[in-house]
């Protein structure tokens, strides 16, 4: 009689169920744990140009230990005079994730930004996701809404096309690693360069031996990234540029004509860096900097300006520079393809 009773009453409760969920009023299933990703974009009409920097371990200013306060103030003045079209973070925005005084401590110094309407994107880094995972995620989500809980997202501005990835997670295999081959795959045919941004680098002279008193070696996932992106490369009209950060200095690497830097120079304390011979940039100096991409047709420049406070004044320098262009040659291949 009981059974009877349970088969009867099942489907009317699952046809109720079904019901209520359509309206929005329960969950009838298992919430989802797959990550999603939004696809963003800004209007901007060529030539434009951009910032790109990472590792300003926003934190009380009366901590020197964390970073160096006074650098950190100078170059969001300096960004902010150089009115970017937006800014993209390499990751490592506070010193930790959980603390909420650290996320004020970025409302009050960044507060210029907000102000002159400079939109913000972001990559998570490992100190974005200190303590607690899930309250530092919800301090990083509460000061980012357009990205609506993703941790990778698109975002299109142009001719450019920036894939922001989470290193966090395995970057080329899994949801995320899914996500970013679907859009190499399928990458709009007026997109002239692609960045990639992204917190651990996949190439570095620097190593986690910290032989100047800091430093960190490339780890195995953004190594293969690498090859998957050199791999591609040669068949793709676009250029790819990579952004990361974690080495707390400048480093540009060129490999299968993809270009890579380095840039965590935005106050978390820089060391020096015992650089490969082969690399295209030397220099036995801390840098302290951010990059200004200036955007054009089919060829961008990228400057990293450096600072230096002496007795408290900012003195600036740019010890490095590039351009970068898509070749006539792979335009033609690609449209051939």
């Amino acid at each position: 009689m009981m059974s009877s009773h349970r088969r009867s009453f099942t489907p009317v409760v699952l046809l109720l169920c079904l019901a209520l969920a359509q309206l929005g009023l329960i969950g009838c299933t298992r919430k989802s744990t797959a990550q999603t990703s939004v696809d963003l974009q800004l209007k901007v009409s060529v030539p434009f140009r951009f910032v790109a920097y990472g590792d300003t371990r926003f934190h009380d200013p009366k901590d020197t230990e964390a970073a160096n306060p006074p650098v950190r103030v100078a170059l969001v003045q300096a960004i902010a005079a150089a009115n970017p079209a937006f800014i993209c973070f390499t990751g490592d925005i506070v010193y930790n994730g959980y603390d909420a005084n650290d996320w004020k401590v970025w409302d009050s110094e960044t507060s210029i930004w907000r102000d002159k309407n400079i939109p913000v994107y972001p990559s998570l880094g490992n100190h974005d996701l200190h303590g607690d995972e899930k309250i530092a995620l919800g301090n990083y989500f509460q000061r980012f809404p357009d990205l609506k809980n993703s941790r990778y997202y698109s975002m299109r501005a142009a001719n450019t096309l920036t894939l922001v990835l989470d290193s966090s997670l395995d970057e080329t295999s899994g949801p995320q690693g899914q996500w970013l081959a679907n859009k190499l795959d399928n990458i709009p045919a007026d997109v002239d360069f692609v960045f990639l941004m992204f917190h651990h680098p996949p190439y570095t002279s620097s190593s986690d031996a910290k032989l100047f008193g800091g430093g960190h070696s490339a780890r195995a996932g953004e190594q293969h990234l690498a090859m998957m992106l050199e791999e591609r490369q040669p068949h793709a009209r676009a250029r790819f540029v990579v952004f990361s950060g974690h080495v707390h200095n400048y480093e540009r690497h060129e490999h299968g004509g993809v270009t890579y830097f380095v840039s965590g120079g935005g106050a978390a304390h820089a060391y020096p860096i015992s650089r490969a011979p082969d690399d295209p940039y030397q220099s036995k100096e801390i840098n302290y900097h951010y990059l200004l991409v200036e955007v054009d047709h089919q060829q961008l420049k990228i400057t990293m300006n450096r600072v230096e406070l002496n007795n408290g004044k900012a003195v600036w320098t740019q010890p490095d520079s590039v351009k970068i262009a898509v070749p006539a040659s792979a335009s033609v291949a690609a449209a051939a393809q």
